[in-house]
């Protein structure tokens, strides 16, 4: 169902009230705007799930970049979600998961779907970037004409070298094709 224009309008009130709020780093606000929050990282293949573990996520990335911010690049709007087009930005001054700080600044283009329900609830924001960009970023902020540099770099790559063999959350491996009724589709699998 196409949503009406003041369902629209609302909407995006939340959605642009949730990013005020994520940057004045007001998670109780911020919560507020899901009546159970949930977060999808597409690239990480994580998802936080509920009040506690979506806190920890936002103490953890608040830790590791105290000065996030973000730049709207675009907002639409489809039949069930709000997406949207940023960049985020912030400086690398503490753990980021096993990766130390490495005191670079990055700003990473993403995309966020803001998921509604039936009820035009919040359920889901699901987040898109690529993060070989982000660690690129990261990692050549660093000056390895340095030598005193070198212990931080290889520290750095271990770290994103090993929180990249976590297992991913099958909420985001595990999906199901949707039914295109009027097409014949089917999904192909390698042999």
């Amino acid at each position: 169902m196409t949503p009406t224009p003041d369902q629209r309008a609302a909407r995006e009130k939340l959605v642009l009230d949730h990013f005020h709020d994520e940057v004045a780093q007001d998670w109780d606000q911020t919560l507020s705007t899901f009546p159970h929050p949930h977060y999808e990282l597409i690239p990480m293949l994580l998802v936080h799930d509920g009040d506690t573990d979506v806190r920890a996520y936002y103490h953890d990335t608040r830790v590791a970049f105290p000065d996030q911010d973000h730049e709207i690049i675009a907002l639409r709007h489809s039949d069930d979600a709000v997406i949207v087009e940023f960049w985020l930005m912030g400086t690398h001054l503490g753990p980021l998961g096993k990766m130390p700080a490495t005191g670079s600044r990055h700003r990473t283009r993403m995309t966020a779907f803001f998921i509604f329900d039936e009820d035009d609830n919040l359920v889901c924001e699901r987040v898109y970037f690529d993060r070989l960009s982000l660690v690129t970023q990261l990692l050549g902020g660093i000056n390895l004409k340095d030598p005193r540099n070198w212990f931080t770099f290889g520290r750095a790559v271990a770290g994103m070298l090993s929180m990249s063999g976590t297992a991913p959350d099958p909420r985001i491996t595990e999906t199901t094709a949707p039914d295109f009724p009027g097409y014949a589709y089917e999904r192909h699998r390698p042999r």
